[in-house]
C-alpha cells in the first residue's frame, strides 16, 4: 500500500519560512509526479506545486517566487521550501504521488500562519 508521510509543518510569523517534506514508500518514486496540494478552512483543495520525475515543476500562479518544489528519487522524498509566508498561506498541506490514472495523498501537515 502507497504510502505518503508528510513533515514539517507548524506555526510561523508572516514573512518566515518552513519547509515540508514528504517521504513515499512502496511505489517506485522516481517514475511519479509528486506534488503538494493544500486547503484552507472553507475553500477548495488547490494545487501548490508539482514535480516530474524530471525535475520539471510548475506552480500556481500566485505562489510563483515564493514557494519552491524539489525532489530526491535516491531518498524517495519530496520537499516544499515555503518563503515569505502569510496569514493566507494558512492551510493544511497534502503531499501526492500521481501516474497517469493514480493519485495518492497523504493525510496532510498543517501549516499556520500568524499575522
Amino acid at each position: 500500500q502507497v504510502q505518503l508521510a508528510e513533515s514539517g509543518g507548524g506555526l510561523v510569523q508572516a514573512g518566515g519560512s518552513l519547509r515540508l517534506s514528504c517521504a513515499a514508500s512502496e511505489i517506485i518514486f522516481s517514475i511519479y509526479i509528486m506534488g503538494w496540494y493544500r486547503q484552507a478552512p472553507g475553500k477548495q483543495r488547490e494545487l501548490v506545486a508539482r514535480i516530474t520525475s524530471g525535475g520539471t515543476t510548475n506552480y500556481a500562479d500566485s505562489l510563483k517566487g515564493r514557494f519552491t518544489i524539489s525532489r530526491d528519487n535516491a531518498k524517495n522524498t519530496v520537499h516544499l521550501q515555503m518563503n515569505s509566508l502569510k496569514p493566507e498561506d494558512t492551510a493544511v498541506h497534502y503531499c501526492t504521488a500521481q501516474k497517469a490514472w493514480e493519485m495518492y495523498w497523504g493525510q496532510g501537515t498543517q501549516v499556520t500562519v500568524s499575522s
